[in-house]
């Protein structure tokens, strides 16, 4: 099959531009509570843990191990992996007959979106989920168009390296296996060994998260638990669909619906019509459990591309119907982008701290309230140590509420040795029995699990960014009430 050539030159400025911009922005403001637990995470290597498998935290040590405290180097693979998307997502619009226009527009268009910078700009599990999520998908449509079926094997490679991302990649396997099945002309390729043997290499590459999971009581389940009691009632489910509808942006959203309609009609692009497929069956998979919005995000590029794609004319000799559509398409992500500039404020560091913490962009999106403030909590933590007497600073250990903060006095360096019983934390812990004192960051008086505790100083930010940490108590216990063993099965907890 015949098809355009790659815009490799437009795509690149594209690009080039994007992780220009997302390398500038890394700095700013800070770590993320979720890259402080990855780090931490990354210092206790495992092929799972209780709410992710390997993948990021191990790219969190390998940052860390090449220029520890860093938080550009921590953040370069999540700018390379929004620049893969884009690559991928122009790639996508070549496959469905996309000219040069169409693949730049498509590449702008997505490069250029909210999410995408959104999600390079921080080191995290959506971010290479998104990633995997597109580059499965681009190359199914190859293997289904070209009737390449060895390229089932590359899938299932890419889905493999997924799983021990995140596990929703399941659902996006579900949904290509279903969007397959559905459409006529793409069910006997279920029929050949290719897609199964690619599946298997998939499940190969998870073996190791899965045994990981079953030795530790399986607690993915009780996180999607805590999902689905989160998101899983009637406001959840509508709050589901509306992100999903503007993560991207607003008017975005109208494009990659037209590229589902369009998937879904064109008679000539039947043999990519799975993907389409694909996208409705997990979205309805996540209204029903329960789900957050960006869990799909993996799946829009594709429509993107589609929808500026069927905007174009096909090639018909009339240079001045060619010009005016390739005109037309520019102004059209113009228009798409601007639209969607207006919201990096909510997700990119570009305004000062305090400015942002107050604005109307914090409510609109508050994620970026859980990078401010950490340095200030830390340095309120150590001087609550420098308070104690000599004896108890030199065996005094800390104790906090949730991974962020456990994350944060290990990051910025307390000089104590750290615990938490959240999530991956709780793996790591207790304390030794002999640990005392204990400093105790806790949003209520912990007097239940601590003896003989008194709150020293509440933690508090200069930019008053109004993040969960504001307000908490810094108090300065005993130690526990019985053992820390004892203690510490109460303390452990599962929250998303």
């Amino acid at each position: 099959m015949t098809r355009p050539p790659y815009a490799v030159r437009e795509v690149a400025v594209v690009v080039a531009v994007l992780e220009l911009g997302l390398v500038l922005l890394a700095p700013y403001y800070g770590p993320h509570r979720d890259e402080l637990y990855f780090v931490a995470a990354g210092q206790h290597l495992a092929w799972g843990y209780p709410d992710q498998p390997a993948l990021t935290p191990l790219l969190a040590r390998l940052a860390d191990l090449v220029a520890p405290g860093n938080l550009v180097v921590l953040r370069i693979p999540s700018t390379l992996a929004s620049v893969g998307v884009v690559l991928l997502s122009a790639q996508a619009a070549r496959l469905l007959g996309g000219r040069r226009a169409s693949q730049v527009a498509t590449a702008v268009v997505v490069g250029f979106s909210v999410l995408v910078p959104g999600l390079g700009h921080l080191l995290s599990t959506a971010t290479f989920d998104m990633l995997l999520w597109t580059a499965v998908l681009v190359v199914v449509m190859q293997a289904l168009l070209d009737d390449r079926p060895r390229l089932w094997l590359l899938a299932g490679a890419l889905a493999g390296l997924g799983l021990n991302n995140k596990h929703a990649m399941v659902f996006c396997l579900l949904g290509v296996l279903v969007g397959v099945a559905a459409v006529e002309e793409t069910r006997p390729v279920l029929r050949t060994r290719w897609p199964w043997l690619g599946g298997l290499i998939a499940l190969a590459m998870w073996i190791p998260n899965l045994v990981w999971q079953a030795l530790h009581g399986w607690p993915v389940f009780a996180l999607a638990a805590d999902i689905a009691r989160e998101y899983g009632g009637v406001g959840g489910r509508l709050g589901l669909v509306l992100e999903v509808l503007v993560m991207f942006s607003p008017l975005i959203a109208a494009v990659w619906i037209l590229g589902l309609v369009r998937l879904m009609q064109r008679p000539d692009w039947v043999l990519v019509r799975p993907v389409a497929v694909a996208f409705l069956v997990v979205l309805g998979v996540f209204v029903i459990t329960g789900g957050k919005g960006y869990y799909l995000a993996g799946l829009v590029p594709v429509l993107i591309a589609a929808g500026l794609t069927s905007l174009v004319h096909k090639p018909s000799g009339r240079r001045r119907l060619e010009q005016a559509t390739t005109r037309g398409l520019a102004i059209t992500s113009a228009v798409l982008v601007a639209s969607a500039a207006v919201a990096y404020p909510a997700v990119l560091p570009l305004l000062p701290a305090s400015t942002y913490a107050g604005s109307v962009w914090a409510d609109l999106d508050g994620g970026q309230l859980d990078t401010i403030g950490w340095p200030e909590y830390a340095g309120q933590v150590s001087a609550v140590i420098e308070q104690l007497t000599e004896p108890e600073r030199a065996s005094v250990v800390i104790f906090t509420g949730n991974y962020g903060e456990a994350g944060a006095m290990e990051w910025y360096g307390v000089g104590r040795p750290v615990y938490s019983g959240h999530n991956g934390y709780q793996e790591w812990g207790p304390p030794p029995e002999d640990a005392t004192p204990v400093i105790v960051v806790f949003p209520t008086n912990p007097s239940k699990w601590f003896r003989a505790c008194e709150d020293r100083l509440k933690l508090n930010n200069e930019a008053d960014a109004p993040n969960e940490e504001v307000g908490v108590g810094i108090w300065v216990c005993a130690g526990p009430r019985g053992s820390w063993a004892d203690a510490w099965d109460e303390l452990s907890h599962y929250s998303a």
